[in-house]
């Protein structure tokens, strides 16, 4: 059985096509979904507060403190 992924955070770098949706160099939560992940996409929850696909392209994973983490995670 596969583990499930964790909840990942990545920072826009291209928001081509896309520029009231994301934020370039802004931090976004990732959802896990390995079905968008097989296809080269990401989940991410964007401007909009709801969580949709993009290109896995127009991101890049971050590692960040806990405390930040939780902060993220916590906030509306």
């Amino acid at each position: 059985m596969r583990k499930k992924s964790k909840q990942k955070f990545v920072v826009c770098i291209n928001n081509s096509g896309y520029p009231a949706s994301l934020e370039l160099y802004k931090i976004y939560r990732n959802i896990p979904d390995e079905d968008a992940e097989s296809k080269g996409d990401l989940r991410i929850v964007d401007e909009s507060g709801e969580d949709y696909i993009y290109p896995e392209s127009f991101f890049t994973p971050i590692e960040i403190p806990q405390k930040v983490k939780q902060a993220l995670l916590h906030t509306t």
